[in-house]
């Protein structure tokens, strides 16, 4: 099952103001994500914001289904290149969205996940590929476990200075490699 693509569910005006929010968000961090700020930003009144998000949870959940919208589509590409391994390739992309949005990822992936009210099958969409990569649902959890253990090691700055992180995350996806030949 797919989803459709980043935002083509919102109307122009909902899709203009989650995209106001994500720029907040990408470039000053959640924090800096406020219903007063997002509402100068796209020219209204705080007030006439909450006709279109009923809360900032609302809009919070938007900004997780780009994530996951962007994240699957992007390990979907993974696949379809039919790389040498797939278990490789997909924890480089995931890596690779982690750090070019670590507000976004955080948001996805630092709390509860409101599953229910994600689009119908968009958190399976985004798993799938490891899934098909791990070769079950059991691998698949274990991989993305030690990769976002290994990603937010990184991108909170908990490695130490002379770590070397390219090592550690070859070391993971070969461990992940030898899991999915056993």
């Amino acid at each position: 099952m797919t989803t459709a693509e980043p935002g083509t569910r919102l109307t122009p005006r909902r899709r203009e103001i989650v995209e106001a929010a994500r720029q907040i968000l990408e470039h000053d961090g959640e924090p800096a994500l406020t219903m007063r700020r997002l509402a100068a930003d796209v020219g209204m009144k705080a007030p006439s914001l909450y006709k279109h998000f009923p809360d900032k949870a609302s809009l919070e959940i938007e900004l997780i289904v780009f994530g996951f919208e962007e994240s699957a589509a992007a390990f979907e590409a993974v696949l379809a290149s039919r790389p040498r391994s797939q278990i490789a390739a997909l924890g480089a992309a995931y890596r690779r969205y982690a750090r070019e949005h670590p507000h976004i990822y955080r948001l996805m992936t630092d709390r509860p996940l409101p599953r229910e009210r994600l689009p119908a099958g968009l958190e399976y969409r985004a798993a799938a590929p490891l899934a098909q990569a791990m070769g079950s649902v059991a691998g698949a959890r274990a991989a993305w476990a030690l990769a976002h253990g290994l990603v937010m090691l990184e991108i909170n700055g908990r490695f130490p200075a002379d770590a070397d992180v390219d090592a550690a995350w070859d070391a993971g996806m070969s461990a992940l490699e030898r899991i999915r030949r056993a």
